[in-house]
């Protein structure tokens, strides 16, 4: 179980899934080919692979269609709208979530722990989310979406989940923090990002 209080997953999340529309939006038209914190992705990459993981979740959860390709071979390539597809799968991962108990003990995940407490299962989804967010507002020149009060949390799920998500190539190795750390940068560091 993580720290998290009944209900405080569902704020995270939406924070976390404002904070990774925010920054797609914010992407000037210039920017979508720019290179990433993802050393192999760029900007379309990466929303193309936050896209496919919000819909992996939401299809877990309430067996909905899920990404229409390997959301960790991202193509690049997008027709029409780069945002309406991210702007869907946030949709349909907020409506299955709305759906979750508080207390449920068994949510469905597409990760390869299987089922988590929903507070565990509901941050991870976060995770993805805002440190995606993260990534695509660095690489564009926008401001950090990550707060404390956002990465508190997550940093709590992200060391109940991630070791064994390192051996899929789904995280980088962590990174020593830094001995004047914030959470931010602590958890970016633990995901293997360098926060600067």
């Amino acid at each position: 179980m993580s720290e998290l209080a009944a209900a405080q997953w569902r704020i995270v999340l939406d924070e976390a899934h404002q904070a990774l529309r925010t920054a797609a939006e914010g992407v000037p038209v210039d920017a979508w080919e720019r290179p990433t914190p993802c050393e192999q992705w760029n900007v379309t990459q990466v929303l193309q692979h936050a896209t496919g993981d919000q819909l992996a979740f939401a299809a877990a959860i309430d067996g909905g269609p899920g990404p229409v390709e390997d959301p960790f071979a991202p193509s690049g390539r997008v027709d029409g709208d780069r945002l309406a597809a991210l702007r869907a799968a946030l949709d349909a991962s907020a409506r299955a979530w709305k759906h979750v108990a508080d207390d449920e003990a068994e949510v469905p995940t597409p990760l390869p722990q299987g089922t988590l407490p929903v507070e565990v299962a509901a941050t991870a989804c976060a995770l993805d989310a805002a440190v995606h967010a993260w990534d695509i507002a660095v690489a564009t020149g926008q401001p950090s979406p990550l707060g404390a009060e956002l990465a508190r949390p997550l940093l709590v799920v992200a060391r109940q989940i991630v070791e064994p998500l390192r051996a899929y190539g789904a995280y980088a190795p962590a990174i020593d923090p830094a001995p004047e750390a914030d959470e931010v940068a602590t958890l970016l560091s633990y995901l293997g990002r360098h926060p600067r």
